[in-house]
């Protein structure tokens, strides 16, 4: 009976230790919440106001249904839309290329390359300067009487200086330059790890088979790299959207020459600076949608192309063997 009695009381005492998992999880919640989910609908609440300031003159809020929207669309919204996505895609095509060919060589075991941890870092270094620090060094270089004019002129290659920023074609070229050398580093280490996580055995099959390095890449190593790809991808297109400072800092906030680099966020800036928080937030929705409508469509397209790989067997492919 007192055993009984024992095992009883043990059993009472046993600690249920599924609630201590909704300790851990708390925290993200609630930063979650009050930096994510009430600011996101604070947005949506403020595009449906009239909101704005004009002097020491606050009107509103006063509701006005979707008039924000309207009024958005009436103004170059597209315009400000087809420059973000011209400048991202300036940008990430070379970005993407040459952190493909330097993520397949330093993970080489053929090429056999030294000091590959110093280049790791060399390339890396970029990714850790700020933005605003590299705009305004862009800018310092290519002004009217920069350095990149004092070195030309004193070489002969000009006769006066050119005007890089006035220029629609160069000042684009400066911005996707300058998010290319700012983010490929980080891409390649991305598709390094990628590659890395690929069985060598796989490598050494295709190598027997008489596979060439082009027939490897396309066969083996891309198909199998989709998934860090799509990444990669998605993750540049947000990045993409809510291209900012790097334009602001270079065109002083004008988007010059004749609004050409002028961005989504840019234009959304404009409308804070003015206090104008109804049309903000009517931009900051719509940047919100494209966002999720292009990253969905982007992983869907890519993931049915994943899946559509690997329902494939890899035996045999090299060579046109099946």
């Amino acid at each position: 009976m007192n055993n009984n009695e024992n095992k009883a009381v043990k059993k009472n005492k046993k600690v249920d230790f599924n609630k201590w998992g909704y300790f851990f999880i708390a925290p993200f919640f609630i930063v979650f919440t009050v930096f994510s989910l009430l600011p996101l609908i604070s947005t949506f609440t403020n595009s449906l106001y009239e909101n704005y300031r004009i002097g020491l003159q606050t009107i509103g809020p006063r509701f006005v249904g979707l008039a924000n929207f309207k009024a958005v669309f009436g103004s170059d919204i597209l315009r400000y839309i087809g420059n973000t996505f011209i400048l991202w895609m300036a940008g990430f095509i070379p970005q993407i290329l040459i952190a493909l060919l330097l993520s397949i060589w330093f993970t080489s075991t053929e090429l056999r390359l030294k000091c590959k941890q110093l280049f790791k870092t060399v390339i890396y270094m970029p990714n850790l300067i700020m933005a605003s620090a590299f705009a305004m060094l862009f800018f310092t270089l290519f002004s009217d009487n920069g350095p990149i004019n004092s070195i030309l002129l004193k070489f002969g290659f000009i006769h006066e200086n050119i005007r890089f920023l006035s220029m629609e074609k160069c000042t684009r070229g400066l911005i996707a330059a300058m998010n290319f050398l700012m983010w490929y580093g980080n891409t390649t280490i991305l598709l390094m790890a990628g590659i890395m996580g690929i069985d060598t055995s796989i490598y050494e099959a295709a190598r027997i088979d008489g596979a060439n390095p082009l027939q490897t890449f396309f066969k083996i190593t891309f198909p199998l790299l989709m998934p860090i790809f799509i990444y990669v991808l998605i993750t540049s297109l947000i990045g993409g959207i809510q291209m900012f400072d790097v334009p602001q800092i270079l065109t002083n906030g004008e988007g010059n020459p004749n609004r050409t680099s002028m961005t989504l966020i840019m234009y959304l800036n404009k409308h804070l600076a003015n206090k104008n928080y109804g049309m903000a937030g009517a931009v900051s929705v719509i940047t919100f949608a494209l966002t999720s409508v292009f990253s969905f469509t982007v992983y869907s397209m890519t993931m049915n192309k994943y899946k559509g790989m690997g329902s494939k067997s890899y035996k045999g492919m090299i060579g046109g063997k099946k």
